[in-house]
């Protein structure tokens, strides 16, 4: 029983700090939560939690604030995430919904994150390499000009303008669309080897300019690994000022380093996941959570949606947020 009230004291320690931001004392959990225990027992109890490094005194007062580790052992408990209330939701779907194309949804998304949860919030658009093709378009363009056209199932587009070392017939042009659209469709960029299959499908004529339009393709493919995301209210942290030790400064140089961010969410696990304090793995980040959920397209986590704020955080509330936007984003490249 007393195992199980303790936890119940973590849990309101927890709740009245983030929603205060002033050390929490026995008599206020008394007060506010419905413990069944006097004030005495609640120390006693608070006594075992700072001993168990769960909670810690900031200072003389009575006060207690969670540590780190009281804050895992909190999103831990946490067996369910909280829906968002109905307004919420009808923001998400009417303002996602309304995007003419996937660079609208991703801005859109980052930017309505960031909105719900008063924190920096981060989309990461789904690699070319993960997501399948839907269809390559290649279009003349003059004689010696084509636009290719490279559309994934996750809604994606890349464009590029070719140059031919000679002059090429439409009739042509669409053959070799054929073949490539025969040889990718369905695939997603780490199984295509057109390369070989293309080109040796191509005509004897058509191969130089098949090898051609495969390199280009291959370029992409290369470029476009999991380094591109878009970012959205880092003017938040500066809210959250308070919250950190030192400076806010430590927090937007790693904000700034794309590829520090990228390499933490790519190691979070799938689904919803929180990474907390000196989890992070970084200097810069060691008094910052990040909570973060994949989204994907059939059945398929393809990258990944989340938010970047103090250790400080309502959990259950930026976990429901960041899962619901996922879950819309997810709706949105399955067409549901």
């Amino acid at each position: 029983m007393s195992g199980e009230r303790r936890t119940r004291v973590l849990d309101a320690i927890v709740r009245d700090y983030v929603s205060t931001r002033e050390p929490v004392g026995s008599r206020s959990l008394v007060e506010r939560h419905q413990l069944g225990v006097s004030p005495a027992t609640i120390r006693n109890d608070m006594a075992v939690l700072e001993e168990a490094g769960l909670i810690q005194q900031p200072h003389t007062s009575a006060g207690r604030i969670p540590t780190d580790h009281g804050y895992r052992s909190f999103v831990d408990s946490l067996h369910d995430i909280k829906p968002l209330s109905v307004p919420e939701r009808r923001a998400i779907e009417r303002l996602l919904e309304g995007a003419m194309d996937f660079d609208e949804v991703v801005a859109r998304a980052v930017r309505l994150l960031a909105n719900i949860t008063h924190q920096v919030a981060v989309v990461q658009y789904p690699s070319l390499k993960k997501v399948s093709l839907r269809h390559i378009e290649l279009i003349p363009a003059g004689e010696r000009h084509i636009i290719l056209v490279i559309i994934t199932e996750a809604g994606r587009v890349e464009q590029r303008t070719l140059m031919t070392s000679s002059p090429v017939k439409s009739v042509d042009v669409d053959e070799l669309a054929k073949v490539l659209n025969n040889e990718s469709v369905g695939k997603p960029g780490t199984d295509l080897d057109l390369s070989t299959n293309v080109v040796e499908a191509a005509p004897a004529h058509m191969r130089e300019l098949a090898q051609t339009v495969c390199d280009v393709i291959s370029g992409i493919l290369l470029a476009e690994g999991e380094d591109r995301i878009v970012m959205a209210g880092t003017a938040n942290l500066s809210r959250h000022s308070v919250d950190f030790a030192k400076t806010i400064s430590p927090v937007l140089e790693a904000l700034e380093e794309h590829v520090i961010l990228l390499r933490l969410l790519t190691r979070m696990r799938e689904g919803v996941s929180v990474s907390i304090g000196e989890e992070n793995k970084h200097e810069g980040l060691t008094e910052a959570s990040v909570v973060s959920s994949t989204y994907g397209v059939s059945d398929r986590s393809v990258a990944r949606v989340g938010v970047v704020g103090p250790t400080r955080m309502d959990y259950p509330g930026t976990m429901a947020a960041v899962y619901a936007v996922a879950e819309y984003l997810s709706d949105i490249l399955t067409g549901r």
